[in-house]
């Protein structure tokens, strides 16, 4: 697929040389990727390379936050049963995770409740509300769900069931009437950071409930891992508390991982320390699987395991059902190409939007985000579920899907999520009326360069500025993630020796400038063959590419990992 390149604004010269001087001569490329992320003198500097938990922010900032401690404290005063419910995906259930494991150190009146996809759908049920009802549970504390539940905690009320939401949704034009609301998107809630995820804000309500009862901050620390988990699978900014979260929890999962964890990370063969890109390809997942396929009360089990053979009954099962849905997702994939392979219309159209009603309602999400890799445009994957339409939504750099969807709301029973992704279900009767509002409101307000992919390349560089200095300089870039990625550099008029296909179809060759012909690093580019006669033209060519480390043989060599390659401008 074409790729539109597009270099980030390189910031002022002067600024570069002020920055470089405060680093004690920092390279001015490395200079430039901090200067991109706001990073602008050696106090933001210390604080981005030396994250510290010092720096959280104080939760009673948050909206709600002193209603939602008090009635938590009041609940556990006076004995009261405490429900935690929470969505069956990754971050819903790293959320009831992480609650029940640290309330559940100093109080037994717990239990924990994940609704099932296809019985009771996204989010709060009455079916839940229900089930708290009939075993005399007093409060139920929502996590990662919630913010539009409006009708069904009037329900709990009208039960004398309260509710604590903590969610990180947008909300609609009204709140729910819970006793407390806390989400950092609320229009007036001036909490400083509003990208936490679900598991985030969770946190912050034991974090708040810790302060006010003097509970050592290490028993929130234990919390960490479950926290890092959720910000890598929801695909969350990895900036401010997300980074200093992510930093810290990933140190646990690596160093002390909790049984569940260290079983799903043996059964994903994964090996080595656990990086931002490990958890979100090899233990997100496993986890969602479980929600996915059966039910998420599997994934919470196999998290909250206190030995490792109970972790390995369900973590086992789990890594089942996480291949049942690759062949499912890889099936109806193939489906929904060929109808828009078979049909002109869909080709014309600035949308895709596929239907079947026999197609798997736990992983449409997935086949939306293989379908853009195709066809690269705002997509929904829908399919049948309880006597309603139902499915999810994914979009294209750039472009808000949820606003569009929620230009359709007159035709929708139910929709949530955010820019990127969200889900949504509606009545047969309305699908077509759906598909050609969706088309029109997308058509109108999508730019066209929106449906090229876009590189956005942080910085141009000489293969002399890579030396083992830079490197280590960029590691302490990481953990790497949204608004924080792994900088792609651009080198111009490169040339291949020995170039190759390895494997079934990657490119590999030894890369080198005509100004220093004897510096060369080894390149490779995964699923990247169809570069090779460019390559191997001798003449120059142009790369985007990760500056990484391979070790092979007990070896470390600095490793270029491309991301594409085109005919250098001067010989096009």
């Amino acid at each position: 697929m074409q790729k539109r390149w597009k270099i980030k604004e390189v910031p002022p010269l002067e600024s570069i040389n002020q920055l470089s001087k405060a680093l004690n001569g920092l390279s001015p490329s490395l200079c430039t990727l901090l200067i991109q992320r706001g990073i602008d003198d050696f106090e933001k500097a210390h604080l981005f390379f030396r994250p510290k938990l010092s720096q959280l922010y104080d939760p009673f900032l948050m909206k709600d936050m002193d209603r939602a401690v008090f009635r938590l404290e009041k609940a556990i005063s006076n004995q009261e049963k405490i429900l935690i419910y929470g969505d069956y995906d990754v971050d819903g259930t790293t959320s009831v995770a992480m609650l029940y494991a640290f309330l559940s150190t100093f109080y037994n009146q717990l239990e924990y409740y994940i609704p099932d996809r296809y019985t009771e759908g996204y989010g709060i049920s009455y079916q839940g509300i229900d089930y708290a009802l009939e075993n005399d549970f007093s409060l139920i504390i929502a996590l990662d769900c919630g913010i539009k539940a409006i009708e069904k905690i009037e329900y709990a009320n009208s039960k004398k069931i309260d509710f604590i939401i903590c969610d990180h949704h947008r909300p609609g034009s009204k709140l729910p009437p819970a006793c407390a609301v806390l989400d950092p998107k609320r229009s007036d809630c001036a909490y400083p950071y509003k990208e936490l995820s679900g598991c985030g804000v969770g946190f912050k309500l034991l974090q708040a409930y810790a302060i006010r009862n003097n509970i050592d901050f290490r028993y929130l620390e234990e919390c960490l891992d479950l926290l890092a988990i959720s910000i890598c699978a929801d695909i969350v900014p990895i900036t401010g508390e997300n980074r200093i979260f992510t930093f810290f929890g990933l140190q646990q999962l690596n160093r002390t991982p909790r049984h569940g964890i260290k079983v799903l990370k043996e059964l994903s063969k994964s090996r080595g320390e656990l990086s931002v890109s490990d958890v979100v390809f090899l233990l997100a997942p496993r986890i969602n699987a479980a929600g996915r396929i059966e039910k998420g009360i599997s994934a919470v089990k196999t998290l909250l395991a206190k030995t490792e053979d109970e972790a390995r009954k369900t973590g086992e099962l789990i890594n089942i059902q996480n291949n049942d849905r690759r062949d499912l997702d890889k099936c109806i994939t193939l489906e929904a190409t060929e109808m828009i392979e078979n049909s002109e219309e869909y080709k014309k159209r600035k949308t895709t939007v596929v239907y079947k009603e026999t197609w798997h309602k736990g992983v449409v999400g997935i086949v939306a985000s293989r379908l853009i890799e195709t066809y690269y445009k705002p997509t929904i994957v829908l399919t049948q579920a309880n006597g309603v339409i139902s499915g999810s939504a994914r979009s294209v750099k750039g472009f808000d899907v949820y606003n569009a969807i929620e230009a359709c709301s007159d035709l929708l029973e139910q929709f949530g999520g955010h820019m990127y992704a969200a889900g949504l279900t509606l009545k047969n009767e309305n699908l077509e009326k759906f598909i050609h509002r969706f088309e029109k409101i997308v058509a109108s307000s999508i730019e066209d360069e929106m449906l090229i992919p876009e590189e956005e390349i942080d910085a141009e560089i000489k293969f002399t500025e890579i030396t083992q200095k830079f490197i280590n300089v960029l590691k302490q870039f990481q953990p790497f993630g949204p608004e924080n990625m792994n900088p792609i550099f651009m080198a111009r008029n490169v040339f291949a020796k020995f170039a190759r296909i390895v494997g079934k179809n990657h490119l590999q060759f030894n890369a080198y400038q005509s100004e220093w012909p004897d510096l060369e690093f080894h390149a490779i580019g995964f699923g990247m063959d169809h570069y090779l006669s460019l390559v191997s033209s001798k003449k120059p060519f142009d790369i985007l590419f990760h500056v990484d480390e391979n070790i092979w043989n007990n070896k470390v060599q600095i490793q270029l990992k491309l991301i594409d390659i085109r005919v250098s401008e001067n010989n096009s």
